[in-house]
Parts: structure tokens; sequence; C-alpha cells
């Protein structure tokens, strides 16, 4: 995968806008399991009140809170707190907020600095626990007579309370000193609990309205995690918008770079790539790379944000259960690392069966003449089943393994649930713990192993896509053994035709033996130069080094007296016009195929090289002439048909030089005789080669060239080669009656 990550660096700014809306994301998912806290512990257990120290007191509340104090934290609340007498001008900026001061003094908070106001509730709740104990103690020695409802933080009986002042006041220090003690050894979130729960109180005393506090907080929080929500999705649905841009426009560009890398290769490196496994790592392999990005621009990404910041989040709720997440992480990652290494190696061989189910497909496909001709269809159906077979048994062995993972991820995370709630209730029950946070300390855990679950789930898809991205990577460095030459030498105009082999000798890759040796002849523009020779003798391969579908191992082939390795590609190219020995046709009509060498030519153009072809009667007996549509690989017209249109798009071109390898074969004799006679007016002054396997196609030739066995036996015409050449004899004598070869 690393060797295709150039192709992201168009795209790195959409990836660097879904980092940033992903960690956007993040935060807002993060902060939505605090803020449910917040509504369970502040807005329903604590009545919606945040403030750890009353913003306002009245005067006796100030007084018992005081009692309970040290010196220092007394002076402490004096520096903090400002009285409000009730017929002051000061007390109509305040009795709105607070009725009871109309009869009664009030202190107000005044505290500015964030140190100052910890350090006031710090000694307040601290205060309030006291005051807790001193009761509750004071209860049970009988000196001070309060039911045990009066004595609850909830509902206080201020005015009862408020008469046993005097009384708290007389208290023995000691028994104050010991309540004080027990206080500071609580727990910090009972003491925050109880002085919650006494500002409460002291609020209903002011008149406030405490109800609609605790509406209004629960209101505010909730909007506030409802805008949160809804920014999430706005980020979700602009990094799937963004991750499948980048996904699909390098999917685009890795189509395009393989096909235009197949595009240039030599016949030697088709050798090495099957069709089918082209075609397969073209569509399939860049498919699953696709994917990778679209799934692993969010996943990669916001897993690790929201694994580390759901981790942080946790501990800051409870240090003391983040054992249960570390079990979970552990367990997971266990199921991970089992299930990636059976999986791993079977998408190397899924990509492989593909191929193979594409190579059948294909091979059925493209010989179904043959396949109906020999009665095979039972055997080619056994064939494409078990590929078909190969290929489900080994998805299906994948797809089980992972189907298998879900179910034990879904266990180990009720597991957990259960952990979290057995252990966190045990923490609420002895106030070390409250409800909501525990409920966020829960869905912080299952935000953290679904973080690892796609950690996870990366995992399997990275080595997929990484297997496809090594076979396109594969395709895309495979350098053409046929390139131009760094200087090139470019012909001056329109070729001449001249071609000219210098001791040619040639040898497909990895094979031991020359397949050509020593070939050396001339073919002049305006004559026909022909090639025969029995099955193998390689004279197909001759004729392709010309347009250099393969190189030459040793030796020189010369277009006017120019080496063709040093003339560029497209330009020797221009002036062959080439017709191979199978014809191929594409898909459109017969115009455009006609057309398909030289797009500017005129119809009248193409009628005459139709007419030179001998394919403009069966053409103008068609229904739409010109412009009948032709079926993709040209299944819709003969095989003679097919090789006269192919030789037709051959002379459209014009060219200096002609190829036409064995591209009569398919032709009657008669047809073939109008052909070559047609062909000898129209070619002019180019220089025509053919490979031919029937003696009376070449018979005119001014030159022809006998092989056996890759190396020349045999040169010269017709006549002579009668009387000098064996071989030809041969051939000849094998196809025709002494007095046709007279």
């Amino acid at each position: 995968m690393r060797r295709l990550a150039r192709y992201l660096k168009p795209y790195i700014w959409p990836i660097i806008a879904c980092v940033l809306l992903l960690f956007g994301q993040a935060m807002c998912d993060l902060n939505l399991p605090n803020l449910m806290s917040n509504i369970v512990n502040v807005g329903i257990q604590q009545g919606g009140i945040e403030d750890r120290a009353p913003q306002a007191i009245s005067e006796n509340g100030y007084t018992l809170i005081k009692t309970f104090m040290t010196a220092e934290e007394q002076d402490r609340m004096d520096g903090a707190y400002q009285k409000i007498d009730a017929g002051s001008a000061e007390a109509e900026d305040y009795r709105s907020a607070y009725p009871a001061l109309a009869s009664t003094d009030i202190y107000v908070l005044r505290a500015e600095s964030p140190e100052q106001v910890q350090q006031l509730a710090d000694a307040y709740e601290k205060s309030v626990m006291t005051f807790s104990n001193v009761m509750r103690g004071a209860n049970e020695q009988g000196d001070v007579e309060l039911s045990a409802d009066k004595m609850s933080l909830h509902d206080l009986d201020f005015t009862e309370l408020y008469r046993a002042l005097p009384m708290l006041e007389q208290l023995p220090e000691e028994s104050v000193q010991q309540a004080r003690k027990l206080a500071e050894a609580s727990q910090s979130a009972m003491g925050g609990q109880m002085g919650v729960a006494m500002t409460r109180e002291f609020y209903r005393e002011l008149g406030v309205d405490v109800n609609q506090i605790q509406s209004n907080y629960i209101l505010k929080t909730g909007l506030f995690m409802l805008l949160l929500t809804l920014a999430g999705a706005v980020a979700t649905i602009c990094v799937g918008l963004l991750a499948a841009r980048v996904a699909a426009g390098t999917a685009k560009n890795l189509r395009r770079d393989v096909f235009r890398k197949v595009e240039s290769f030599s016949n030697d490196e088709f050798d090495q790539f099957s069709t089918a496994s082209l075609i397969t790592r073209t569509t399939n392999d860049v498919t699953q790379v696709q994917m990778l990005l679209i799934l692993g621009l969010r996943m990669i990404c916001l897993a690790p944000i929201m694994g580390i910041g759901g981790i942080l989040m946790a501990l800051n709720k409870s240090v003391s259960m983040s054992w249960i997440i570390a079990l979970g992480v552990l367990i997971l990652i266990g199921i991970v690392v089992v299930v990636f290494s059976i999986v791993t190696p079977k998408f190397k061989i899924v990509q492989k069966l593909v191929d193979k189910l594409n190579l059948v497909t294909r091979e059925n496909l493209s010989g179904m003449m043959v396949i109906r001709a020999f009665g095979t269809q039972k055997f080619e159906e056994e064939r494409f089943e078990k590929a078909n077979k190969d290929l489900t048994s080994t998805n299906l062995f994948v797809n089980r393994v992972m189907v298998a993972m879900m179910p034990a991820m879904m266990f180990m995370m009720n597991v957990v649930s259960l952990l979290i709630v057995w252990v966190g209730g045990h923490q609420i029950e002895q106030s070390m713990m409250q409800v909501g946070d525990m409920m966020a300390f829960m869905q912080y855990a299952m935000q953290v192993i679904m973080s690892f679950l796609m950690i996870s789930m990366m995992f399997i898809m990275v080595p997929r896509a990484a297997v496809s991205g090594g076979r396109i990577a594969e395709v895309l460095e495979t350098e053409p053994t046929v390139r131009d030459a760094e200087q090139p030498v470019r012909l001056k105009g329109r070729a001449k035709g001249k071609i000219e082999f210098r001791d040619v000798s040639f040898r497909y890759s990895n094979a031991e033996d020359d397949v050509l040796q020593d070939i050396s002849f001339t073919a002049l523009p305006g004559q026909t130069t022909a090639f025969i020779g029995s099955t193998g003798s390689g004279k197909s391969t001759l004729i392709n080094l010309i347009p250099r579908f393969y190189d030459v191992t040793s030796g020189k082939i010369l277009l006017d007296g120019v080496d063709v390795r040093k003339i560029p590609q497209h330009e020797l190219r221009e002036n062959i016009g080439y017709v191979p020995q199978k014809g191929i046709l594409f898909s459109g009509d017969i115009a455009s195929n006609l057309r398909y060498g030289s797009p500017d030519a005129t119809d009248r153009e193409i009628e005459r090289s139709a007419e030179v072809a001998q394919a403009a009667e069966f053409i103008q007996n068609m229904p739409d002439g010109l412009h009948t549509d032709i079926s993709q690989g040209g299944t819709n017209v003969s095989g003679g048909q097919k090789q006269r249109l192919s030789i037709g798009r051959a002379l459209t071109k014009r060219a200096p030089v002609y190829i036409f390898d064995d591209s009569f074969s398919a032709l009657d004799f008669k047809t073939d005789a109008a052909l070559r006679r047609a062909l000898k007016k129209d070619t002019g002054d180019s220089t025509v080669l053919i490979v031919a396997q029937r003696v009376s196609t070449i018979m005119d030739a001014e030159q022809i060239i006998v092989l056996d066995e890759g190396k020349i036996v045999g040169i010269g015409t017709h006549k002579e080669l009668m009387r000098t050449c064996g071989t030809y004899q041969e051939i000849a004598r094998s196809q025709l009656s002494e007095e046709e070869l007279a």
C-alpha cells in the first residue's frame, strides 16, 4: 500500500479536512456522556444547583455555617460575602432573585477569583459535613432533640434549627473537633453532595424557586447535547462526502494509470500477466483499495481519537474502575489477533481465485463456438463450478470467522457493562461515586471498546486491500521492455517504406534458444515481400518485430535507414498498416471500425478501402450499410467478413508499410485473388509484407522468404524458389498441382 501512497497527494487538503472534522466529531461524541452525567448528577440529584457554595444565604444560615468553621475559614467567609440589609437601597437589586430579602438580611457572595471560590467551597462543604456529624452525635447523646426527618439535609425545618443554634454553639469543643475530623476523612464526593443539598435548602429559605432552577438546568444542558449531536452528525456527513471523493478520485486515477500502463506493455509483458488477471487488477483490486480509503479515512483517524479520549474521560470519572476497561481491551486484542492470524492468509487466496474465475468465464465466453462444436458444455460447467466453489468456500470461511467475532464482541461488551454496574453500584453505596458518573463511565467504556473494535476491523481490511494494492503496484511498476529511446530519431515527414533486417536474432524472455537466427533481407517500396514456412517457423514473430511488439535480441531492423528502436513508437506505428492473424473488431458500426486508424477519413475514402478489401458487397447488403452496428468482438459478422473489414481498416491509413499476418486465411480462392489484384493497384509505392500459409496467395510476390526453424532457407521469386529451395518445393507441391505451379 505504501507504493500507492503517491496517489493520495492530490487529495492532501481533503484528507486534512477529514481529520479535523473527525476530531470535531470525536469531541462531540466524547462530551455527550459527560453532559448526560451532569443531567443525572446536577440536574436530577442536585436539583440543577451547580454552586458548591451558595450565592446568597440568610443571616441565620450564615451564622450557622460559620459556627462549624475554623477561625481561618470564618475569616475567608467574611471576606467572600457581603451583607445586604433588608431595608437598604442596595436590597432592591436582589429582591426579585431573593424574595425573603424583604424581611430579613442576607449575605451575597462577592468572591471573584477562582482560587478564592474554590477555597470557600471546600470550607463550606467541610462545615456542612461537620454540622451533619455534630447533629447526628448530639441527637444520639440527647443533647439536641431533633426528629430524624428534621436531621435530614432535605426539607430542613430552619425555624427549629435556628432555635437550637444557641445549644449547638455550647457543644463541647471535643465533640465539634471529632465531627470535623470525620468530615475531613470522608469522601469529597459525599461532601459535595451534602453541600449542594444544604445550598438548595438555603435557597428555599430565601424564597428562590428551586424547581425552576432544576428545569432551566436540564433544558439548557439538553439543548447543548442536541447541538453537539447535530454538530457531530454534520461532521459525519462531511467526512463521508470527503472520504468518498478521495476514495473515488484515487480509484479513478489508479484505473487510469493501470490502463495506460497496460497499453504501453509489449507482448513480452502480456506473457507475464494473463488478460483475466489484468481485468481483475483494474476492477476488483482497485475496488478493494477504494473501500479501504472510504472506511479507513473515517475509522483509522476516528478510532484512536475516540479510544484515547474515551480512556481519559473514563479515568476522569473513576480511576478505581479503569481495570475494567483494560480487561475488556485485552480480551478484544486477543480476539483480533486470533481472527487476524486465521483470515489474513485467505485474502491472497481469494484474489487468485477471482483471477481463476474470471479466466474460466472469459475462456467460456470467447470459445463458446468451439465448446458447442465439441460438445464439452458439461466439462466447462464442471470447470466453472469448481472455480466458483473454491472462491465461494474461501469467502464463506472468511465470513464465518468474521461473523463469529461480532457475537464475541457483544458478549464481552455486556460483561463489561455488568462489571461496571456491579462495581459502580458498590461505590455509589459508599458515596465514592455518583449515579451519573457511573452511567458516563459505562458509555466511555463502550466507546473505548468500539474504538478498538474499529481498529480491529481495519486490521482485517488492511491486509486484503494491501494484497490488492500489491497486485496493482506490480502492474504499475512493471517497466515495458519496449521503450522509446532517450534520444529518439524522428522521421522527416512520411516514411518511404524501405525495411531492412540486418543479422536479426530473437528469443522470448526466459527462453533458452533463439526463435529467429541471423535474419537478413530488404523489403523495398512498391514491392510485395511474402513469408512462408511450416507452423512454428517464426513468420509471425518476425513481422511483429517491425512495429516493435517485441524488440530484437541482436541485430537491427531499419526503416528508411533508421533503427526502429530509435524511432518513437507512435511515429513508427503511424507509418504501418497492420492486419493481425485474428481479425479484431470493436463495438460501434462498420464506419467507425474502418476509421479506427484514421479518424479524419472521409466516407469516400472508407468506401474505397472497403472496395479494395472486397467488403463493399456484403456491407451494401446489410440493413444500415456502413452504419450497421458491430457487436463486441465482431460476433455478428463471419470470419471472412471480419478479416476483410480488418484489411479495409489498415488500408484506410494509406500507410507506407503494410503488414498482413496471415490475413487471407478465411477467404475463398476467388475473393483472395480479387483482393490481391485490387491490393496491388491500391498500395502503389507502399511496402507490402505478407505472411501466408497458401502458396497461391504469394506466387506473384516480388520476393518470397522461406523460413524453417527460425532461419531463412530460401529467398527469391516463386520460379526461383521452385528451382533452388527444397522446403518451398515441398510446401508448394503439397498445395498445388504441377499445372498450377507452372
